[in-house]
């Protein structure tokens, strides 16, 4: 057991000479994009503002302000500087931290380019990056559950779209928000159970029964919305959680307003964040959860029960998406309407690659789908000519550029979407 522990915890810490040219090659060509992309058409003088309060909050910053083309080239040297430093010495295990401060540079620079001689309120931005984020980060934790113990779930996204539905008929019935999201949870389980036993009991092809699955929640839910939600209205109203400020935290100025004035499935989802991260990687049962994924075999040697391990990771994976599905409807937009989710079930899935399969790496994740999202209704308002299936996209080709390597090796669980035989 202890050779399987140290295997689990060890890390690489070596950056072989081609990542290292490559990674300052691009940090180069994110800092030249600032400058040939960004500074042509601007004027000198010209100034960005950037609103640092809701118009809500009690305290009310004054704006901060910045002229646009030098804060653009200064960016653009820093990066080009930290490129070169790259190239030439490189930053060792530093370089996934120094390859985060470039994009957020370059991030940065295209906010300054795109509400150049305009406002953008960044609070509000803040806060609605998070509030999107809240369903892709949920989808995503339920996705490392079942597969960090060797289950494959693309049910995510059929059980978030049934615990909408389920949420917001049951709300609806006892006008009581607690009782729906119950529901929803309880939804998003059974629906679990059924992947369960179809891949683990059954063997069924894991991708083969998710699939069935986000069909039947797809053709139940919206055959139920449109004979009864639709139909009686009184069936599709239910009340919603408002948010609930932190006293104190949330007079604080600028994060404040972000972090600690918000609805409870924000709350629950840090306290899942940390709660999962300490379970999966500071505690026995998230060793025996992670060999089970990795070593079958090997963990039903040492006395693991297998098959009850995964049955126990995928309802609470499906648990976890049930609730993620009550946030459309009891945090979000009070009542369901056919297909809600909108693929943030398979968002969250891409998410928890992008993180690696470990929990605050798939909240950055889902901030960045977030952002995204967030960021294209922005650019809508301050008419910047840039179609918003661009920046949609933009997340996803992060994702891919990290299966391919560029930010590390993305490695599943070895016994991930493999139906143990039980000898």
């Amino acid at each position: 057991m202890a050779t399987t522990t140290s295997a689990f915890h060890r890390k690489i810490e070596v950056v072989s000479p081609t990542r290292q040219r490559v990674m300052g090659i691009l940090f180069i060509l994110l800092g030249l994009a600032l400058v040939f992309f960004f500074t042509p058409g601007l004027s000198q003088g010209q100034v960005t503002t950037f609103g640092l309060s809701l118009a809500t909050s009690d305290i009310q910053l004054p704006p901060w302000q910045v002229h646009t083309l030098p804060t653009l080239y200064g960016l653009a040297v820093v990066s080009a500087i930290l490129g070169g430093i790259q190239l030439a010495r490189g930053f060792g295990r530093y370089t996934n931290w120094v390859l985060g401060l470039v994009v957020g540079f370059f991030i940065f620079g295209f906010l300054v380019w795109a509400a150049a001689g305009k406002s953008l309120n960044l609070v509000g931005m803040l806060n609605t990056t998070l509030s999107r984020s809240v369903p892709i980060t949920l989808g995503a934790l339920s996705g490392i559950l079942c597969e960090r113990s060797g289950v494959v779930n693309i049910a995510i996204e059929g059980m978030m779209l049934t615990g909408a539905m389920v949420s917001a008929l049951v709300g609806s019935i006892t006008q009581n928000a607690w009782i729906g999201l119950l529901a929803a949870i309880f939804a998003g389980a059974l629906l679990a159970l059924i992947h369960a036993v179809l891949s683990i009991k059954y063997k069924t092809n894991q991708i083969v029964s998710g699939t069935v699955i986000n069909i039947f929640a797809t053709g139940l839910t919206s055959y139920i919305s449109a004979k009864f939600l639709q139909v009686n209205q009184a069936l599709n109203n239910p009340p919603t959680f408002g948010g609930t400020p932190i006293p104190l935290l949330s007079e604080v100025p600028i994060l404040g307003p972000v972090l600690f004035n918000n609805s409870i499935f924000v709350y629950v989802m840090f306290v899942l964040l940390i709660v999962l991260n300490i379970a999966l990687f500071q505690t026995r049962w998230g060793l025996r959860l992670r060999a089970v994924g990795e070593h079958p075999k090997a963990a039903d040697t040492l006395g693991i029960d297998v098959f009850k391990t995964r049955y126990m990771a995928v309802i609470l994976g499906g648990m976890v998406a049930g609730f993620a599905g009550g946030y459309f409807t009891l945090g979000s937009a009070g009542r369901f309407d056919e297909v809600m989710t909108a693929g943030r079930g398979f968002i969250g899935l891409a998410a928890m690659i992008f993180g690696n399969w470990n929990p605050f790496g798939a909240f950055g994740a889902g901030l960045l789908f977030g952002f995204a999202d967030a960021l294209a209704s922005r650019l809508a308002i301050l008419g910047v000519a840039i179609p918003s299936q661009f920046l949609l996209m933009a997340p996803y080709i992060a994702t891919m550029i990290v299966l391919a390597g560029v930010i590390g090796r993305a490695r599943p669980p070895a016994a991930d979407g493999i139906p143990y035989e039980k000898e």
